[in-house]
């Protein structure tokens, strides 16, 4: 049944009594094949980490996978540079919302790098914290690690961990490789990993939580510009928390902008690891799951709700219309508001002699491109990453250390960066910096939705969709894209969609570009990953791409015109139509068996 290697990796799975008889139902029940594919292939880095559902087995997220992925990062490989031990501290808080097996599984990663073994020196948060305070609390205490224990927006039967580098990043390659690597190296747990006590009692262990907390609220004033403003605001808001972390942390946030504490939906408000108010928690899927909120506001004469994700990373946003319907912003619709936010902001109080040329804002390359177009009109420099705000994080690292100034970077997914504090998206500073943006233009006589519409007629219409597909069947996601790849022939991409002709394609997981000199792709290779760009000729952009932590199949589609071109419903009927026909010749529903995302 096991191969070599596997049988003494099976005592760690049988420490835990619950996992212990997972695997002892499956092996009295004859489920070989089951026990195959929960023992004998591992977890991998996506774009958030490590993310599965929790139970036994290695490519589930339990006791074991937690204590083997933490302990390398204690012991990482000589032979690899980037990679070599380096002294003083390892940081391992652990926020989550799941709280019972968040925090014991944040325990685990404690003892399984240093306090339990290795004379480490180990900083663990006290209570739960929002995952932005992790890769803070690196930078802040000099840590050459981070882990954070969560599994953010996903259903409450997984959980995840996500590893920050030394530079207060999420990991890339080629760390996440060698971090499996050295798993497969290095399977038994250290000696005193599964001792429930030694945290406790370790002299070794730390709590941070006053200090960065504390730390984190002082930084946030760098991006107060209006608190005058907020100190006197009679603008409403409602902020839930999605039964995860972020409570206390936005009330505190907007404590330090001047504002009143916003009104939570007490429902939400604290952490509840069966999201038992919303069929899931994520509060991208728009104002389905956001009907608390929006009830308690309009009972409340609150004009404008935030909604912060379970780990706090991530922020939604509702405004209510004139006609008392709300409006519920798409990741890209907000990130033109921060866009132009951030820089409206930076050049009021800019010093005289600073140079806009040393001004940067990022986002990832299926997100909008209404950063580019500002960025053309005003000087600036924008650039993009791949997907995941991993690569967003180590690339704004790059640009600080070479002297470069970043404002803002965001991913359409509802993550956004605004200002460097945190090398990673942050629900709780954006949804003090939308509060602020919304009472500087309730001043102006405006809402967040007319200054959107005023962003577009100044910088151009970016109208975009996105959405997926639920694809529980790995080999008919790897048929679709492959039969894309060899579309016309072998290796020949489609030429064009129905009756849109194509113009360039870029694979990014084989390297192809077919809009380079030399056909190699700008992007990094992404070879774990599927991820196919469409640039048609009618100015459309789509792209097609698995997710990193979930079983989807995503489709993002662009049309961006140029200022002045304002017939708004023209764009949205040609790029519905555009996208009716990417689902129908490239997706195949019916036949590969999809399920969209509605359904």
């Amino acid at each position: 049944l096991l191969g070599t290697g596997e049988c003494g990796r099976l005592t760690g799975v049988l420490q835990n009594q619950k996992t212990k008889e997972q695997i002892e139902s499956l092996l009295q029940d004859g489920k070989h094949q089951e026990l195959r594919e929960r023992l004998c292939c591992r977890l991998s880095f996506g774009t958030a980490g490590l993310r599965s559902a929790m139970g036994a087995g290695f490519c589930y997220i339990n006791d074991l996978t937690v204590i083997q992925s933490t302990q390398v990062s204690w012991a990482r490989p000589a032979t690899a540079p980037a990679m070599a031990p380096a002294p003083g501290i390892s940081s391992h808080p652990a926020g989550i919302p799941h709280p019972t097996a968040g925090r014991e599984r944040g325990r685990l990663a404690a003892r399984a790098d240093g306090v339990a073994w290795r004379d480490v020196l180990v900083y663990f948060f006290s209570t739960y914290v929002p995952t932005p305070f992790v890769p803070y609390a690196v930078q802040q205490l000099g840590a050459v690690a981070g882990v954070m224990i969560t599994a953010s927006h996903n259903r409450k039967e997984d959980n995840g961990y996500k590893v920050y580098w030394e530079n207060g990043a999420q990991i890339t390659s080629p760390h996440d490789k060698e971090i499996i690597k050295c798993i497969e190296e290095c399977v038994e747990p250290w000696n005193g990993s599964w001792n429930e006590n030694r945290v406790d009692t370790s002299p070794l262990r730390q709590d941070p939580l006053r200090r960065i907390c504390d730390s984190y609220m002082q930084d946030l004033t760098k991006i107060c510009y209006h608190r005058e403003l907020n100190v006197q605001s009679s603008l409403k808001f409602v902020h839930t928390s999605f039964h995860g972390v972020g409570h206390d942390y936005v009330q505190l946030a907007f404590k330090a902008f001047g504002f009143q504490p916003p009104i939570p939906v007490p429902e939400q408000k604290d952490p509840d690891p069966d999201f038992s108010t919303v069929k899931c928690p994520n509060p991208e899927e728009g104002e389905s799951v956001l009907e608390l909120s929006l009830r308690l506001a309009e009972k409340e004469g609150a004009k404008v709700v935030v909604a912060t994700d379970p780990d706090a990373d991530r922020l939604a946003v509702a405004e209510q219309q004139d006609n008392g319907c709300w409006k519920v912003f798409t990741g890209n619709e907000l990130a033109a508001l921060f866009g132009w936010w951030m820089f409206s902001c930076w050049k009021e109080n800019c010093s005289p002699d600073a140079d806009v040329r040393n001004v940067y804002m990022l986002a990832t390359t299926v997100s909008s491109k209404i950063l580019r177009a500002i960025a053309l009109k005003e000087g600036f420099h924008f650039e993009e990453t791949l997907p995941g705000f991993k690569w967003i994080g180590s690339r704004v690292k790059n640009l600080l250390d070479n002297g470069k100034e970043v404002l803002f970077a965001f991913e359409e997914s509802i993550g956004f960066m605004c200002g460097t504090s945190v090398l990673d998206k942050d629900g709780v500073s954006a949804a003090v910096v939308i509060a602020e943006m919304a009472t500087y233009l309730q001043g102006q006589g405006l809402t967040l939705a007319q200054k959107l519409l005023d962003i577009y007629e100044t910088y151009g219409y970016h109208i975009s969709k996105t959405s997926y597909f639920l694809c529980y069947d790995p080999p008919t996601i790897k048929r679709i894209f492959e039969r894309l790849r060899n579309f016309e022939g072998p290796q020949c991409y489609p030429k064009c969609c129905g009756a849109y002709n194509i113009l360039h394609v870029r694979d990014v997981t084989t390297g192809y570009d077919s809009s380079q000199l030399n056909h190699k792709s700008v992007l990094p290779v992404s070879r774990n990953s599927q991820m196919l760009t469409f640039t048609f000729q009618n100015g459309c952009v789509a792209t097609l791409r698995t997710s990193g932590t979930e079983p989807k199949i995503k489709y993002y589609a662009e049309m961006c015109a140029l200022p002045g071109l304002s017939d708004r419903g023209v764009l949205e009927e040609e790029l519905q139509k555009l996208i009716e026909a990417l689902i129908e010749n490239f997706l195949e529903p019916a036949k590969n068996g999809l399920t969209w995302r509605s359904a």
